[in-house]
């Protein structure tokens, strides 16, 4: 039997909400169980008929959307999906939205909204049915004992990418629930550790305010990433919204490559785009980490870096928001180890140190 994914819409724009409304209906998988001006009128909606999602605009009267949205996740967490503007101040309270628990973005602009809305109608429904499948419960890492040593798995690399250098690369890709799980692992990492690449599905403009929010709150450095840039130890680079990053080799050091194109499964930047290079120009020298995330973006490109060499993980289903894109890596045995959010911050650092 079809499962409805009942949607509630949280907007003081009655154009916005009517045009949102339009778009979700006709869907036999989705039903639009009300529409609100403000949070307070949300609410009252909300005590006879819980929806299984909403989508939320941050700038309302009476409450704004991230006060609204942190009262939702104390009491009863619900999946949330932030209809934000693409204006600068727009995106870093949308980045401020999504560490407080919100699974989703979708974009609208300032201007000329009706006709912006109606030619994005895939963008949203692919955003509602992404966050109907999250978990947004808290996660709690367990302060287990965790093994020093990560199991050998015996595996004929037919491609051996290049022989061991002293730098060692981190390519991490996740899409819905990634922001915050990013957060948890970049803020456990100590300021000497290995170079990383990030691949995070969000919309041009967001990833440089997501990128300076995590270099305020990490002992490592966090930026977006720029054309030419060193992958170097205490530096994470975060591929720009609506680019792809890949990367390069000069000499004994390595950099990322980041140019626009078409999408790959439908991504922009793409994780399997950045694996793929990886394999191909760091085999045995790097790390591939896949995290939570709706689809199958980045499990062949995990395939490819396994194949080269490298060292290969995917998140649990325990602890991803979403868990898609690991479960499709795990199935094509990319992985050689499946682990809990809790301990990637120790991979990392395990394996920086057996170079």
């Amino acid at each position: 039997m079809l499962k409805i994914i009942k949607v509630l819409i949280v907007d003081d724009s009655a154009v916005v909400r009517q045009v949102l409304q339009e778009m979700l209906a006709g869907q036999a998988d989705i039903e639009v169980i009300g529409a609100a001006s403000d949070p307070y009128i949300a609410v009252d909606k909300m005590r006879g008929n819980w929806p299984d999602v909403i989508t939320l605009d941050i700038e309302m009267p009476r409450m704004d959307g991230i006060t609204f949205l942190r009262k939702i996740m104390t009491k009863r967490p619900t999946p949330v999906v932030i209809c934000s503007s693409l204006t600068e101040t727009g995106a870093q309270t949308t980045i401020e939205a999504m560490s407080a628990g919100a699974v989703a973005i979708f974009t609208k602009p300032q201007l000329g909204v009706k006709k912006y809305l109606e030619t994005s109608r895939s963008e949203l429904l692919e955003a509602v049915r992404s966050a109907a499948g999250a978990k947004v419960q808290k996660f709690v890492p367990h302060n287990k004992e965790t093994q020093d040593t990560v199991s050998n798995t015996n595996v004929n690399f037919s491609n051996q990418a290049m022989t061991k250098t002293t730098e060692t690369v981190i390519a991490i890709g996740t899409s819905t629930g990634g922001t915050t799980a990013l957060e948890y692992i970049l803020k456990h990492l100590e300021a000497n550790s290995a170079g990383i690449i990030i691949v995070q599905h969000m919309p041009e403009r967001f990833t440089a305010a997501f990128a300076a929010r995590l270099n305020s709150i990490c002992k490592i450095s966090v930026k977006e990433a720029q054309h030419g840039d060193r992958v170097r130890p205490g530096l994470a680079l975060i591929a720009p919204g609506g680019k792809h990053l890949s990367l390069t080799r000069s000499g004994a050091f390595y950099y990322v490559s980041i140019k626009a194109g078409p999408a790959v499964n439908r991504h922009c930047p793409s994780v399997d785009v950045m694996f793929r290079s990886v394999a191909k120009v760091a085999g045995q020298n790097a790390c591939g980490i896949i995290l939570t995330g709706m689809g199958a973006d980045g499990a062949k490109g995990l395939l490819a870096m396994r194949q080269a060499g490298s060292f290969t993980a995917a998140q649990n289903e325990q602890t991803a928001v979403v868990f898609g894109m690991p479960k499709e890596a795990i199935k094509l045995g990319a992985a050689m180890e499946v682990i809990g959010l809790d301990e990637v911050p120790r991979l990392i650092m395990q394996q920086q140190n057996a170079v």
